[in-house]
């Protein structure tokens, strides 16, 4: 079993490698394609992206939780595996069947580029990174992304020329997409062996995947929904400009995501030998690990939007820049929720307290959705974001609160908030230097890093020395 330092950095990798290839060549395509275009992708793919998590159901989370608790034997687990992927088969056919119908029936606009998104969806049929997640392989996983990102990066420099090669784009992505899903099977001897399982093994997997796919589907109507409500209500320009938004504070995100991802299966493996008091210091590092972070790149990323998006994304795209300041603080509530869903509710089954604080969070941005959309277009939509995720953040919080640290972890946090108000400041102060964008930005993000890191470090390390060691001890030391 691979350490959980060695597990972050290979998550990371790939968490990056996964929403960092739209920030890589969100420069060059926001200048070729422009608004529009990218909003007729946007639009498409977050269309094929709601029949893939028809597809998949909870099976990303369900799939990860079940093979880690029987990891350690590979009956069991060849057996769990087989009954869990009969049942993804069953789905992904229906949905890749309905999408079809859906393009010949209901699609007017923009077809070609929803027929090629088909290749989306029949990339579900083959996703089974969940078991190798749930075995905490993730090296495998990390070095398929590597190779077939590059690749990707490489084809639409070469052949996206113009905004009529929008369909060349689709292609290149909805390729790499399927192909990454495919590539991985070559490996999936080595730790399970397909047995054909009773149907009646099959079925009892039906109503846990269910009830971890109510989450899922919530979470999609405000990270999904979103561009589909805007599409539809406000126009693809004002699509495009939601889609670039989101790219830039994916990256963020990705970060955080990947600790979760780590931590889930160790957490659910944890939790099954009954190993409360690990549990318990991994999760109080890595929500101080986590906040750290996230309240860091959340100042950062306000701070530098003024002068960073102009440069980033063209002149067309200015009006990015208040988008990308109101969507900032989702990082923190994300981040925080992050850590009490992966290594908290999710390991120890706590399923119903998860969907409740998602559906939570799914009314509220439809509901700020269809009022200020209209009106506001994608900056409605941001509002419905940053509202959902601190509705989901506060939700699960209470829920918790008699559970674990909530009021430790509040304290905890305090100081970075203060450090990342004075890198705000600093970072601001920059800004107003008459140097080159590019220069001004440098200054800015390597300033702004070195000020909140620096007062970080002295703060833990002179006030809290027990969580200065603690962090490193619990998420980063080899034997681990």
């Amino acid at each position: 079993m691979e350490s959980v330092r060695k597990n972050y950095i290979y998550s990371l990798i790939y968490q990056l490698l996964s929403m960092g290839l739209p920030l890589l060549t969100t420069p060059y395509l926001s200048r070729i394609l422009g608004p529009e275009k990218i909003g007729v992708y946007s639009f498409t793919y977050s269309i094929a992206t709601y029949f893939i998590l028809f597809a998949m159901l909870g099976v990303n989370n369900y799939g990860n939780r079940s093979c880690a608790v029987v990891r350690d034997n590979r009956k069991k687990l060849s057996e769990t595996f087989s009954e869990i992927y009969v049942l993804q088969c069953i789905f992904a056919c229906l949905s890749i069947s309905v999408y079809v119908l859906y393009i010949i029936i209901l699609s007017e606009a923009n077809t070609v580029v929803a027929w090629i998104q088909l290749m989306v969806v029949i990339s579900a049929l083959f996703d089974v990174n969940w078991l190798y997640f749930g075995l905490e392989r993730f090296k495998i996983v990390v070095n398929r992304n590597i190779a077939v990102k590059l690749v990707t990066v490489i084809l639409i420099f070469l052949f996206v020329k113009s905004p009529n090669d929008i369909w060349k784009y689709t292609i290149i992505m909805a390729s790499s997409s399927l192909f990454s899903q495919i590539v991985i099977w070559a490996f999936l001897n080595k730790h399970v062996s397909f047995t054909r399982p009773k149907i009646s093994k099959v079925l009892l997997h039906v109503k846990p995947n269910l009830m971890l796919f109510i989450p899922v589907i919530a979470v999609s109507l405000y990270k999904t929904m979103d561009k589909i409500m805007i599409g539809t209500l406000s126009g693809m320009t004002q699509t495009g400009l939601f889609d670039n938004t989101e790219k830039m504070i994916n990256m963020p995100l990705g970060i955080i995501t990947a600790l979760g991802t780590v931590m889930l299966p160790r957490m659910a493996n944890l939790v099954a030998k009954n190993n409360l008091e690990k549990t318990k210091i991994y999760l109080t590092n890595s929500m101080l690990f986590v906040m750290f972070l996230s309240i860091g790149m959340t100042f950062g990323i306000a701070g530098i939007a003024e002068t960073f998006v102009p440069l980033f994304l063209g002149e067309g795209f200015v009006d990015c820049i208040q988008l990308l300041v109101y969507i900032a603080p989702t990082i923190i509530f994300y981040s925080w929720a992050n850590v009490i869903r992966t290594q908290h509710l999710i390991p120890n089954k706590k399923d119903r307290s998860y969907i409740l604080s998602v559906l939570s969070g799914a009314v509220i941005n439809l509901a700020v959705n269809f009022l200020l959309i209209p009106k506001y277009g994608a900056l409605g939509a941001v509002i419905g974001t940053v509202a959902a995720e601190a509705t989901v953040c506060i939700m699960q919080t209470v829920v918790v609160r008699k559970e674990i640290e909530i009021y430790k972890f509040f304290m905890n946090s305090l100081p970075f908030l203060v450090f990342g108000f004075i890198m705000y400041q600093v970072i601001e102060i920059i800004g107003k230097l008459s140097l080159g964008e590019m220069l001004v930005v440098f200054l800015q993000i390597l300033s702004g890093t070195l000020v909140y890191v620096f007062l970080s470090i002295l703060f833990l390390r002179f006030v809290h020395k027990n969580l200065f060691y603690g962090v490193y001890s619990s998420l980063f030391r080899k034997q681990m």
